[in-house]
């Protein structure tokens, strides 16, 4: 699996988000930006993004991911 496979994934799931992905194989950073995680609680962020990637964990095509999301408020500021 390649990095723009989970982009493609994870942009389609979730409409309106802006997604950067590194890694090959089996693992990989996601980062997420999207109005949508405004007012989560971290926990909350990380579910709606696994929820996109948990048959790809499950079939072991992703081993690995690690994921950071941010609202583009907090994307902004962190740029």
């Amino acid at each position: 699996m390649q990095a723009e496979e989970v982009k493609q994934i994870i942009e389609r799931e979730l409409d309106g988000c802006t997604v950067y992905t590194t890694g090959e194989g089996c693992d990989f950073q996601v980062t997420v930006v999207g109005e949508l995680f405004a007012g989560l609680t971290p926990v909350k962020k990380q579910q709606i993004v696994y929820a996109c990637l948990n048959e790809l964990i499950a079939s072991g095509a992703i081993h690995a991911v690690s994921i950071k999301t941010y609202t583009p408020e907090q994307w902004a500021a962190k740029q």
